[in-house]
């Protein structure tokens, strides 16, 4: 009975805090499920539309990194990559060299610091404890400059247990009118296969 309940509050610790120890295993197993290879397409299309080189970007639970590197080849100078895992930051280090690395950051995205004109969402709000969802938000309104938005892709369907920690449209526009304008959130049309109907992509500005 003792056993049981430790590792059921061991559980629960371990599932609010989602630690570094755990996303580096899962990089060292290979266990990347969420890793597309290659830059999602809907925020390539986003990215490709954008003109103003100068903004300062962000994009926590970065990963390998693939949307940063894709921006700095387009000429963006000021996108900061912050991963909870040193092991994803390290290949990025890896794959792209030249990276700046005072713009990349193992950190847990709760202590981050910083104003930024744009926040890039992409498989790090499907991967924190749902229970953390509106602490993300309110960090993400706090970390965003007075016409600030955050942009990106969120899963627009459940799964069983996590992480992925699925999600729906409904809950989603909830959880950040709080704290933001909702610009747009609708169904992607440009999804890769396997995710075709199950993504949103949105856009929030912050509140005033």
């Amino acid at each position: 009975m003792i056993l049981l309940k430790f590792a059921f509050y061991f559980y629960l610790w371990f599932m609010k805090e989602l630690n570094p120890d755990y996303w580096t295993s899962r990089y060292q197993e290979n266990q990347t499920g969420w890793d597309l290879g290659q830059v999602s397409p809907p925020l390539k299309a986003y990215f490709n539309q954008l003109e103003n080189k100068e903004l300062k970007i962000l994009i926590p639970g970065c990963g390998r990194g693939y949307e940063g590197i894709y921006l700095l080849e387009k000429g963006f100078h000021n996108v900061f990559l912050a991963d909870y895992s040193e092991a994803a930051i390290s290949e990025i280090k890896r794959s792209c060299p030249h990276y700046p690395q005072n713009q990349l950051h193992c950190i847990n995205f709760f202590h981050l610091e910083g104003t930024f004109d744009l926040i890039i969402e992409q498989t790090m709000f499907c991967a924190i404890n749902p229970s953390l969802r509106m602490d993300y938000v309110k960090k993400a309104s706090e970390l965003l400059s007075e016409n600030g938005k955050i942009v990106g892709v969120l899963f627009n369907r459940d799964f069983e247990g996590g992480p992925p920690f699925g999600g729906s449209k409904e809950e989603y526009w909830t959880l950040f009118e709080e704290y933001f304008d909702i610009v747009s959130m609708e169904e992607c049309h440009n999804s890769i296969a396997p995710r075709m109907g199950h993504e949103v992509f949105f856009i929030a500005k912050k509140k005033k």
